[in-house]
């Protein structure tokens, strides 16, 4: 049930995406537990708390309407914040400059800066240490298990 509910919302909003108020924004998970629904979206140029607003509108338009969670649910939609891995290439240019953790596919992880994207790749320079001079690595997105962007302080 709860994949056909989230089939539902993602269908919703990527509808909702290609108007022009919200066409730089885009869909990058929807987590359903018990009745509690997260919607996690992006933008090229920044999620604001007014595009936000729009598409957790929309969701409760549905959710209320069908009645699929019941009367009673939490919905919460925001942007995917730091915490949360980078899913999809797009989300790669507006982190540039900071410092990112890659899993590759072959297992290894790799800490760096995220210094260079592209259409097929990016770029990671990682710290000179006592052992090791600082090196530029140069990684396809195909052979990224996982990644995410490190909170430094």
């Amino acid at each position: 049930m709860s994949d056909q509910i989230i089939a539902k919302i993602t269908e919703i909003c990527e509808d909702r995406f290609k108007e022009s108020d919200l066409s730089s924004c885009f869909l990058v998970d929807v987590e359903i537990h018990n009745k509690k629904v997260d919607v996690y979206m992006d933008s090229d140029v920044g999620v604001h708390y007014k595009d936000c607003q729009i598409i957790s509108r929309v969701i409760e338009e549905y959710l209320d309407g069908s009645q699929v969670l019941g009367e009673k649910y939490t919905l919460n939609v925001s942007s995917p914040g730091v915490d949360r891995p980078l899913k999809y290439q797009r989300q790669y240019p507006r982190n540039k400059g900071r410092n990112i953790e890659i899993k590759l596919r072959n297992g290894s992880f790799l800490n760096g800066v995220l210094t260079e994207v592209s259409e097929d790749s990016i770029s990671v320079t990682t710290k000179k240490t006592k052992k090791k001079e600082s090196m530029v690595h140069h990684i396809k997105y195909d052979d990224i298990s996982h990644s995410k962007i490190l909170v430094t302080f």
